[in-house]
């Protein structure tokens, strides 16, 4: 698959990761944290730029502008930073994402304003423009906890593509997740 178009890459590093016990963003997986191998991913797919959300001073990270909101609030907190066109939103626990399916989701987001995997809001590509900026806002003031991914890919009218690679997609949420990737 060629190489995607230059996109902004978002990490989101920011929550409080409470059913594993201890920052999953600092688990590591020979010998990297499962932060930096997300930042790597997008850099090597294309990404310009790589934002990190969340308190992450070693990584310029930008901080939850309101705290606990999940992916969304992640989101409304980096737009700020983003110029604008194509983004690329990866949450920090999926250690097994690759360059391929990063590609996939980039060249499917040609035909929609967003797009993400059938049954996953994230990794959630979208194109970066006046109309998302105000959907998140919106989202963001009507569920000031944290919206689902799911309804702001819906009020974006955002489609889904069918996973290729299942196990790409596999998330580290508890100890057991990560014992089990660790083998």
């Amino acid at each position: 698959m060629p190489r995607t178009v230059s996109f902004t890459g978002v990490v989101l590093a920011g929550g409080r990761s409470s059913r594993m016990g201890r920052d999953k963003a600092l688990l590591e997986i020979d010998g990297r944290t499962l932060l930096d191998r997300a930042i790597a991913l997008l850099q090597d797919a294309g990404a310009s730029r790589v934002l990190v959300s969340g308190d992450r001073p070693k990584h310029d990270g930008i901080v939850d502008r309101t705290p606990g909101a999940g992916p969304v609030g992640g989101i409304a907190s980096v737009m700020p930073h983003v110029a604008g066109g194509p983004m690329l939103v990866v949450p920090v626990d999926l250690p097994d994402l690759d360059v391929r399916n990063v590609q996939i989701l980039m060249a499917a987001l040609s035909t929609a304003q967003a797009v993400c995997f059938q049954g996953h809001p994230l990794p959630w590509a979208a194109r970066v423009d006046a109309r998302l900026r105000g959907i998140v806002d919106d989202v963001m003031r009507d569920a000031p906890q944290g919206p689902s991914m799911r309804a702001l890919h819906a009020a974006v009218g955002g489609i889904e593509i069918e996973v290729l690679a299942p196990l790409a997609l596999r998330n580290l949420n508890a100890p057991a997740d990560f014992e089990a990737r660790s083998r």
